[in-house]
């Protein structure tokens, strides 16, 4: 293996431990960064992920609140919890964990929610604000990804990128991400998809490939550029052959043949993940800063 190693979860313990010491200071000023969950039905993977985003809250000092809804939940009961939230002070970013059940119009819930205080960076407003270069919040996995090529000191500027996926959550708001202008951006950006012909001779044109698709090992070492930057955002569970009946994680690219011709690679685990909680908190804390200096 040749390529460098982007730590993806060394970045996110400097994220977390700045976010941390931002937020002491503003409690000394008299605000407590707030945020609040809302976890309709009883999908276990999505009780996991709110309580070990409230976790983290608490590691950073924020102060932070998870109201649950059954499955059987009316969208009056969801929007009315998020009115709740919107008109509430002390809360500076709220989520709606998703998926919600079926039968609830997730749009509606999402557009609900104050474009001030919606750190996933779903409402249209902060996705119109990213798409024309504007002042919104973005969704932390993209943002995540944008952190690491900062970090790592990647040039971007003039870079050939291509994003493999054009999912609302990671692929639209990383190809965005990749033409603002400025750091982290001025890139020109290819976008590929399910419907993408001859995939292989599309990604091998990428400076810099971010993969997005949730499908393990779907990008294969001969459809990676010689000295690319290749960023793998999938997370997949695949069978273990050293642990029989037991999963392993995995990415979307398959790391070693990768490896052999990138000139850097985030792994999986411990690449793009970690960061995805540590903007979210990064988010927050920006909601809650802003929240504070407004008379």
């Amino acid at each position: 293996m040749s390529a460098r190693i982007l730590d993806g979860k060394r970045i996110a313990a400097d994220v977390r431990g700045e976010v941390k010491e931002r937020a002491a200071g503003l409690r000394r000023r008299g605000t407590t960064p707030g945020l609040a969950f809302v976890l309709v039905g009883d999908d276990p993977a999505s009780a996991v992920y709110v309580r070990s985003k409230g976790q983290a809250c608490e590691e950073a000092g924020f102060h932070s609140v998870t109201e649950r809804l059954p499955a059987a939940a009316t969208m009056e009961q969801v929007l009315g919890l998020v009115r709740r939230f919107n008109d509430d002070p002390a809360i500076h970013g709220l989520l709606v964990q998703l998926p919600l059940p079926d039968g609830l119009d997730e749009d509606a819930v999402l557009t609900a929610i104050d474009p001030a205080k919606d750190v996933d960076g779903f409402h249209p407003v902060n996705v119109g604000r990213l798409a024309t270069g504007g002042d919104g919040f973005v969704p932390a996995t993209p943002l995540g990804v944008r952190e690491i090529l900062l970090r790592e000191g990647i040039e971007t500027r003039g870079k050939h990128a291509v994003v493999v996926g054009r999912s609302n959550i990671v692929g639209k708001p990383m190809a965005n991400l990749l033409l603002r202008y400025g750091a982290g951006g001025d890139a020109t950006v290819t976008v590929c998809h399910s419907k993408t012909r001859d995939l292989g001779s599309v990604t091998r044109l990428g400076e810099i490939l971010v993969v997005a698709v949730g499908r393990a090992g779907m990008i294969t070492g001969e459809m990676v550029r010689p000295g690319a930057v290749v960023v793998d955002v999938g997370i997949n569970r695949v069978p273990d052959p050293a642990r029989p009946g037991k999963t392993r994680l995995v990415g979307d690219v398959d790391f070693h043949g990768a490896a052999e011709v990138a000139a850097a690679i985030t792994p999986v685990p411990g690449g793009v993940g970690p960061m995805t909680i540590a903007m979210l908190l990064q988010n927050t804390l920006t909601a809650a800063e802003r929240a504070a200096a407004r008379p």
